[in-house]
């Protein structure tokens, strides 16, 4: 799905700041192999692969849910173990429950992110509802007032508060992130950086530096892995 370009006043508040590289895991179990990249994505499997994909992912995208869906399984199981591919997620920010779910998603621990974003993606159809039967007085509390505070009450309003707490994780542990002014630079900064690749559509798939137009799935994905192996 296309990004908001009305959103991109609200990342443009936001500055980036580069994150700071950590060192990758050893060779042995790949596809257990993480590190957060400088452009602040986190890498799973070899940094040194052959097949070196990356991937925006949206949370308000039903096309990245159902590429996720489709690409875990091969991915984890098929190709990172090998040690010939490896997989970058960042994020694209569409909008301000997107960006809220992405400021979750990097909470805590950055061995904690796979499985915040697993479950954003895998139980979106259930927490996204509000989105189509939203009181008007909810809409005007997710776009009105600082971002904290259209963040904390996207948070309650989507239920995100429940979800974190069964990932371990505290209220205040969650208004913390929601109030992380470096996280959101951060996400700010990944977004930008699909923009500046003519990336503007989720999911925006990338294999080797070089943007994949049309490509929006696994079975169309798989191929083009396979074809550089």
């Amino acid at each position: 799905m296309r990004v908001s370009k009305s959103f991109v006043s609200l990342l443009a508040a936001v500055l980036a700041a580069p994150a700071m590289a950590s060192p990758a895991h050893a060779p042995a179990g790949w596809a257990s192999a993480m590190q957060v990249t400088a452009a602040g994505g986190h890498l799973y499997g070899n940094p040194n692969a052959k097949v070196k994909l990356v991937e925006y992912i949206s949370y308000t995208c039903p096309h990245c849910a159902h590429f996720e869906e489709q690409s875990t399984a091969p991915l984890w199981q098929k190709y990172l173990p090998t040690g010939n591919v490896s997989v970058e997620v960042r994020h694209l920010v569409r909008d301000p429950i997107d960006m809220t779910a992405a400021a979750l998603a990097n909470c805590g621990p950055a061995d904690k992110f796979l499985g915040n974003h697993t479950m954003f993606l895998s139980q979106q159809a259930r927490w996204i509802q509000p989105l189509v039967n939203a009181s008007d007085a909810q809409r005007k509390r997710w776009e009105g007032g600082t971002v904290p505070q259209r963040m904390k009450a996207i948070a309650t309003d989507f239920g995100f508060y429940p979800m974190m707490q069964g990932r371990g994780y505290t209220r205040a542990q969650v208004d913390a992130c929601l109030t992380n002014g470096a996280m959101l630079k951060r996400l700010a900064s990944e977004t930008q950086g699909a923009d500046k690749l003519g990336i503007d559509a989720t999911p925006g798939l990338m294999v080797d530096g070089t943007p994949l137009a049309g490509t929006y799935d696994w079975p169309t994905l798989e191929p083009q892995l396979q074809v550089r192996l």
